[in-house]
């Protein structure tokens, strides 16, 4: 992998592990420092290896920079050093030799442990999961305002304002106690929900498939699951549903890089380890008396992967669907519900429930009334097919939109 693939890579995956070690060790009042010192890393990498080539263990070549970084920001800045001189004097080393810890168990203790600092019940949901996406997943701005379905000036002002409550509040990084986790962790799962979802379907970076971001959320709700206080029925479903939809990524787009829709794909590419992994998991959730959305959301998306009779298969989707919605309402989730409606009770009905929802400025729902249209009036399934074109974000949906609107016109 060349310099060009390789550092957006590593950006991706090792930034926000650098900044939270820093941003514990310093405290949260020194988050920008934290995230600058990362940042001057990944220059440096950009400027030396495109000249020097790739070290050998690239990972820890970045470590090594960060930590001399950071002890030369606390050795140099005589202010800065003041504000942390309480750090310096609990190490019988000098500045310039204080331990920063970049070991894998730090790294994850302090992830966990930044999640739960930034999820403060102070702090609106929305702000703690900005924050959170932004700190610890390394998501731009405009990819937080694509998952808000806002813009970049609001979730800059929702972060700035969460940040300053931060250290109004003092917060530390550390694990809330016990009774307070609970509270907690439906922010903590929110963040990690939309991550995964930013990775399986990106609006931001206009590809089909981010597996960097699925792989990171993956990898995030397993720690969670792994922590004994937070191995708790909502985070092993949402791992559950983790699971079922990585295990069709190899599915999901042909040999020239175009998405595969569900209908369309070779079952023989589903990750059967994956599968049963998200089964065992979906298992383990059952072992609390609170049926959570992740719950419903794994339960579906098992009954997609499962290669079962196509009737029993779509009757069962339908239920969960009906009973998703009376937990949570979503648009989202009650257009997936039209779409399970028309495979079990025909065009005509879905059509009809569909267009209750008017979803006039989504693509998809333009997408859906095109196909569930098209064996009916074709002039109509055109027109939306149209509309859902013009109203497309990324280029795989309009080559999807488009190959609908040249069957329809042939």
């Amino acid at each position: 992998m060349e310099e060009q693939e390789l550092i957006p890579h590593l950006f991706r995956t090792e930034f926000s592990k650098i900044t939270t070690v820093l941003c514990k060790l310093l405290g949260i009042a020194h988050l920008e420092v934290a995230e600058d010192i990362a940042s001057e890393t990944f220059l440096l990498a950009l400027e030396t290896w495109t000249f020097k080539g790739i070290p050998e263990n690239p990972v820890a070549w970045l470590y090594s920079v960060a930590k001399n970084k950071a002890r030369n920001q606390i050795h140099r800045d005589h202010v800065f050093a003041e504000k942390v001189s309480l750090i310096l004097k609990s190490s019988s080393s000098s500045a310039g030799e204080m331990e920063i810890d970049l070991s894998e168990r730090n790294i994850a203790d302090s992830q966990l442990q930044m999640l739960f600092a930034i999820c403060q019940p102070s702090i609106p949901v929305e702000a703690q999961v900005g924050l959170a996406l932004r700190i610890l997943c390394g998501f731009g701005i405009d990819e937080i305002a694509n998952a808000f379905l806002t813009n970049k000036e609001t979730i800059n002002k929702r972060l700035f304002r969460a940040k300053e409550k931060l250290r109004e509040e003092k917060v530390k990084i550390e694990f809330p106690p016990e009774k307070e986790i609970n509270g907690r962790l439906d922010a903590v799962l929110i963040t990690l929900y939309l991550l995964f979802n930013e990775g399986y379907y990106s609006e931001s970076k206009d590809a089909i498939l981010r597996q960097d971001l699925c792989l990171e959320a993956m990898r995030l709700v397993g720690m969670l699951v792994a922590f004994e206080p937070t191995n708790l029925p909502p985070v092993n479903a949402l791992l559950s549903l983790m699971c079922f939809h990585a295990s069709r990524f190899a599915a999901r787009k042909d040999a020239n890089g175009a998405v595969v829709l569900y209908q369309d794909q070779d079952e023989a590419l589903w990750d059967e380890q994956l599968i049963a992994k998200g089964a065992w998991h979906l298992h383990q959730a059952t072992k609390g008396d609170r049926i959570s959305k992740y719950h419903i959301e794994a339960s579906i998306a098992w009954w997609h992967t499962n290669k079962t009779d196509e009737t029993e298969k779509w009757a069962q989707i339908l239920q969960l669907y009906n009973q998703l919605l009376r937990i949570e309402y979503a648009p989202v989730a009650a257009l997936n519900r039209t779409y399970a409606l028309a495979k079990v009770k025909g065009n005509s009905e879905a059509i009809i429930a569909a267009e209750a929802l008017k979803l006039t400025n989504n693509h998809f729902y333009f997408m859906l009334l095109g196909v569930l249209y098209s064996d009916i009036d074709r002039k109509k399934a055109l027109g939306h097919f149209l509309q859902a074109h013009s109203l497309a974000r990324t280029n795989a949906d309009r080559q999807i939109i488009q190959r609908r609107i040249d069957q329809l016109r042939e």
